[in-house]
C-alpha cells in the first residue's frame, strides 16, 4: 500500500508541477498587474497564503488548532472563507484556525504543495478538493482520507445534500468528504449595457452566438473575453462548447470511453471551438480568468465564458449588481444543463487531530456555514434546505436551474476524469489555442483517455 501510494502521489505531484509550469491557476489566480485579485482584508491571526508548505508550531499541551488547507487566495472565494472561519470561530473560540490557503489555479500550486505534505507525513486538518475523480481516484484510492460516514449520520446529512452530489464525494458504500458549495461551469455572463445599446440578446445556441460575434466585432467590440494564462480556462470553453454539441447523455459518455475523443461530433465541437477563438482578445495569454471578466465589468468586451465564481467577483469585489449590470445565460447549447464543479473538504487519514477537524466540517455543511460562504463565493449552497432569501438573482435562479437541469461532471476541474487525463488535456487544448490544428487534438485527447484507462 506504501508502495501504490508513493507512485500516485508522486503522479499527484509531477501533474501539478506541469500545469504550474504551463502557468495554471485556478478561480483564485492573481491578476497580472497585483499579487492577488482585489482580496478581502486578511484578519491578522490567519497565516499568510504561501506556496510553501506550512510547517505550524506544535501546539502547547491543551491547545486546539485546525489547519484549513485551499486554494483560496483571491476574489470572492477568499470573502468566503474568512467569513467562514470567522463563523467557525463564533462558534469554536477555543480553537486556533491556521489559514494554510495557497495561491494559484485549479489549485494547482495548492495541489503540488498538498502532495509533499501529504507524502512527508505533515497533512493539514482538512483540505480543499473537487468532488468527483479528483477525489476518488486520487486521495480516496491512495487511502490518505478518511470516511466520514459517522459525521454524516451524527449530522443527519444524507438527506440534506442531493444523492447525486453524494455520489460525487464517495467510493465503495463510504463518503469521503463534504461540500461546501455548488458552482455551474457553463455560463456565459455578458455586458448588459452593450447588448441593449447594440440591440442584441443573449446567445443561446452556436448560430446565435456567431451572429452576435459578428456584430459585436463589426462595432470594434471584442465579443468574448478570454484569459488562458492558466490553461484551465480555454480547457473550459472547450468542454462547453462539447456540452453544447454532444448533450449532457453523450458528453457523460466520453468519460466513461463509450464515446471516444474521435468522435465525429468531438471533432466537430473542435471545429467550433476554433472558430470561437477568432473572436477573443489578442492579448489572452497574458491574462487570467479575472482580467478577462474585468474587460466585461469595463464594457471592453462583451461576453466571458466562465464558471460562476466570475459572480461572485463581479459582485464581491467589483460591486456590480447581477441583472443590471451583466446578465447571463446558458453557454451556447447547452440550455436544461448543468456543468458542476463542487468544491469540498477531506479529512487526512494522518490528521493530527480528527476530531477538531471535523468541528470545522460540520460548521461547513451547516445550513449557516453555507449561507455565509456561498453569496459571497458565487456559488450556490450544496444543501437543499439552505435559505434561498440570503442569495441575489443569480444565486436563486441558479439554485432553481440546479433542481431541473441535467448534471454534468467538469473535466476542466477534476470532477470528470483521472488528473492525469486533464493535465493531457490542458496541454492539448494550450497547443490547440495556439496552431488549431484538429485532426491532432483530437488524436491526443483520444490518446489521453485510453491511456488513463478511460475505455469501455
Amino acid at each position: 500500500m506504501k508502495r501504490k501510494f508513493s507512485v500516485i502521489l508522486s503522479a499527484i505531484f509531477l501533474l501539478s508541477m506541469v500545469l504550474t509550469a504551463c502557468g495554471g491557476n485556478s478561480n483564485s489566480d492573481a491578476s497580472p498587474s497585483q499579487s492577488s485579485s482585489p482580496p478581502a482584508s486578511t484578519p491578522a491571526e490567519t497565516t499568510p497564503a504561501s506556496t510553501e508548505p506550512a510547517s505550524p508550531e506544535p501546539a502547547e499541551q491543551g491547545d486546539k488548532k485546525v489547519e484549513i488547507f485551499s486554494w483560496w487566495t483571491g476574489a470572492g472565494e477568499e470573502a468566503g472563507l474568512l467569513a467562514l472561519i470567522d463563523l467557525f470561530k463564533q462558534k469554536q473560540p477555543d480553537i486556533e484556525v491556521i489559514n494554510a490557503a495557497v495561491a494559484g489555479g485549479a489549485g494547482t500550486n495548492a495541489k503540488a504543495v498538498l502532495a509533499s505534505r501529504m507524502q512527508g507525513g505533515d497533512p493539514p486538518s482538512a483540505f480543499q478538493v473537487h468532488g468527483g475523480a479528483e477525489l476518488n481516484t486520487g486521495w480516496v484510492a491512495a487511502d490518505k482520507v478518511s470516511p466520514l460516514n459517522d459525521l454524516y449520520d451524527q449530522e443527519g446529512w444524507k438527506d440534506k445534500f442531493p444523492k447525486d452530489l453524494i455520489d460525487m464525494v464517495s467510493k465503495d458504500g463510504n463518503i469521503y468528504s463534504v461540500p461546501v458549495n455548488i458552482h455551474r461551469g457553463n455560463v456565459i455572463f455578458y455586458n448588459k449595457k452593450i447588448f441593449d445599446d447594440n440591440g442584441l440578446k443573449a446567445p443561446t445556441t452556436f448560430e446565435e452566438f456567431f451572429k452576435v460575434a459578428d456584430a459585436l466585432q463589426a462595432k470594434g467590440i471584442t465579443p468574448l473575453a478570454l484569459g488562458d494564462k492558466e490553461p484551465w480556462t480555454a480547457t473550459m470553453l472547450f468542454e462547453n462548447v462539447l456540452l453544447g454539441e454532444l448533450g449532457a447523455e453523450d458528453y457523460k459518455k466520453l468519460w466513461t470511453g463509450e464515446i471516444a475523443f474521435d468522435d465525429a461530433r468531438v471533432v466537430k465541437s473542435l471545429e467550433t471551438f476554433k472558430k470561437m477563438l477568432t473572436y477573443v482578445n489578442k492579448d489572452h495569454a497574458a491574462r487570467n480568468w479575472q482580467d478577462a471578466a474585468q474587460l466585461v465589468a469595463k464594457g471592453e468586451a462583451a461576453m466571458n465564458n466562465m464558471g460562476d465564481w466570475a459572480k461572485g467577483y463581479f459582485t464581491t469585489d467589483l460591486k456590480l449588481t447581477a441583472d443590471k449590470d451583466f446578465g447571463w445565460v446558458a453557454s451556447p447549447g447547452s440550455t436544461g444543463t448543468f456543468m458542476v464543479v463542487t468544491d469540498t473538504f477531506a479529512l487526512p487519514k494522518e490528521s493530527k487531530d480528527q476530531a477538531t477537524a471535523k468541528e470545522f466540517l460540520k460548521v461547513l455543511g451547516s445550513v449557516e456555514g453555507q449561507d455565509v460562504f456561498n453569496p459571497l463565493k458565487g456559488s450556490i449552497p450544496a444543501r437543499v434546505d439552505a435559505d434561498a432569501s440570503k442569495y441575489d438573482v443569480y444565486g436563486k435562479a441558479t439554485i432553481e436551474d440546479f433542481k431541473k437541469s441535467k448534471l454534468t461532471p467538469s473535466m476542466a476541474h477534476g470532477s470528470a476524469a483521472p488528473e492525469g487525463f486533464t493535465t493531457q488535456a490542458n496541454q492539448a487544448i494550450n497547443i490547440f489555442v495556439t496552431q488549431g490544428n484538429v485532426e491532432q487534438t483530437a488524436k491526443a485527447l483520444k490518446q489521453a483517455q485510453e491511456s488513463n484507462g478511460m475505455k469501455k
